[in-house]
């Protein structure tokens, strides 16, 4: 057999990854404060793009009025309202220059907390404007306020240095979440040192701050209250027993009755577990919904994007029209002509995903419009691969369009992807039912049982199957398991505790 060569024509079809698509396709999954975040930093680098009115509008608020006054423009007068810090550095600055100006004491020298009340009473305001809830509004965090009693309780210099350590690492909840061993190593100390000055910090507000564990945080806000005896040591150290009820193997372990045992576990209920989220330590960031859902007057849904989370960029073609007529050099003309090309291609990508999220919730709404008329018991089984086949899209369009997207509805906010469940299937041949509906079933069961009347998981399943529900008892447990219901056994000994207080 010859080998020779030769040429040869030939079709073929492949999907290019241009950048223009990658960014597409990126902005589809990025949440509302995402593309903001996104369209921001685009904004700041590309010099063709420009907010269009309604939003300036929006983001300047009462920023831009005020500014109509003093000349200054809108976007100058915001920038500065968000910095804030700007202004009063400068007057330190100019202040410190001046050989009249009073000394500024130095931030090292001055206690956490007090750094920034100490440095505007040294250095007051000529305009006179001086605001003092600006110092007070902030919350402290915890690592704040711990760090104040460090500074109060401790003067030894070498324990101050283990203290701050230490706060550095307090959880969120307030406890110790690093090894002692391990920081008396990192700190070249003994780890008695290092036990010693966490026994000062356990001693600080709010009690129970700085454990290592459940029954230390426990026992430090009981010794705090002088209930700390042998019987409630005892029943710290089985914490696990009273978890699960077992108030036979409590009382033996404790030896006491049931009227001690009782007041005993009401103790520990009125004691703070996780004493540290008494602080703000993170900002909460509240949900936007992406869509709105509301009924018609003829008893359709009207389904509409939230105008307030849509970006709105224009391309400034009398801009680039001024700079390239100037341009001389080809990489002059090369830069603007990529700017142009990114700037046009991201109007269309926000045009583009608002119309992808528009055309999949209205989906989604006419797939599961019993739900929005009846409830959660009438959600449907729905899969992503029913909802592109519907609106001509991939599969991995549609779930990227339902990442980190809300609805608001009449009956809550939900993710987009709630609606998107698994089926169960029908007793004697009938209709699957939703696994979110099932669920609620499974729920709804157990809160109208009675105290004498405990529902096992297996007439759990037989009451489902009555209902027309076709479920094993396995999926029943992890269903009452992901909803965070104890078990039958369990339940029992609640009702019955609850009874006897």
């Amino acid at each position: 057999m010859a080998l020779t060569q030769r040429l040869q024509i030939r079709q073929s079809q492949a999907l290019v990854m241009t950048p223009q698509l990658m960014q597409a396709i990126k902005l589809l999954q990025l949440s509302n404060l995402d593309l903001a975040a996104y369209v921001e930093a685009e904004l700041e680098r590309n010099p063709l793009l420009e907010r269009g009115a309604d939003d300036e509008a929006g983001r300047t608020g009462d920023a831009g009025a005020g500014a109509a006054d003093d000349g200054a423009a809108p976007e100058a007068e915001f920038a500065e309202n968000v910095s804030g810090e700007q202004p009063r550095e400068d007057r330190l600055e100019d202040g410190a220059l001046d050989d009249n100006a009073p000394a500024r004491p130095r931030l090292a020298d001055m206690p956490g907390g007090y750094s920034e009340w100490a440095v505007a009473s040294a250095s007051p305001r000529d305009d006179g404007d001086y605001n003092l809830e600006s110092f007070v509004s902030a919350e402290p965090t915890l690592a704040d306020w711990l760090r104040e009693q460090v500074t109060l309780a401790i003067t030894d210099p070498v324990q101050r240095m283990i203290g701050h350590y230490l706060v550095d690492l307090v959880d969120e909840s307030g406890y110790i979440a690093g090894d002692l061993a391990t920081a008396a190593e990192r700190l070249g100390t003994g780890l008695a040192e290092i036990e010693a000055v966490l026994a000062i910090l356990q001693t600080f507000e709010p009690p129970g701050i700085c454990a290592r564990d459940l029954a230390e945080c426990l026992a430090i806000q009981l010794k705090e209250r002088n209930r700390y005896d042998p019987a409630m040591a005892a029943l710290i150290g089985r914490l696990d027993l009273v978890a699960r009820r077992d108030v036979a193997a409590l009382k033996k372990i404790c030896g006491v009755g049931d009227e001690d045992l009782a007041e005993m576990i009401a103790e520990l209920r009125r004691l703070n577990p996780k004493p540290g989220l008494a602080f703000g330590s993170t900002v909460v960031q509240p949900i936007v919904p992406d869509v709105f859902v509301r009924a018609a007057r003829d008893g359709a849904w009207l389904v509409e994007l939230n105008s307030d989370t849509l970006p709105r960029v224009l391309v400034n073609q009398t801009y680039y029209a001024e700079v390239s007529a100037t341009a001389r050099r080809d990489a002059e003309k090369s830069y603007l002509a990529d700017c142009l090309q990114n700037a046009t291609w991201l109007v269309r990508a926000l045009d583009q995903r608002a119309r992808t999220i528009l055309k999949v919730a209205n989906e989604i709404v006419r797939q599961q419009d019993a739900f929005f008329a009846r409830g959660v018991e009438h959600l449907r089984p729905l899969n992503l691969k029913t909802v592109a086949e519907a609106i001509g899209m991939h599969e991995s369009t549609v779930s990227r369009v339902t990442a980190n997207k809300y609805m608001a509805t009449s009956r809550g906010i939900f993710e987009l992807k709630y609606f998107f469940t698994s089926a169960i299937a029908g007793a004697h041949g009938g209709e699957a039912h939703s696994a979110e509906a099932v669920r609620h079933r499974i729920r709804q069961l157990i809160d109208a049982e009675g105290a004498s009347d405990i529902l096992s998981d297996d007439t759990i399943v037989e009451k489902l199957r009555e209902a027309g529900i076709d479920i094993a008892r396995r999926t029943v447990a992890k269903y009452r398991e992901s909803m965070r219901i104890p078990s039958s056994v369990q339940r029992r000994r609640e009702k019955q505790a609850a009874s006897v207080n």
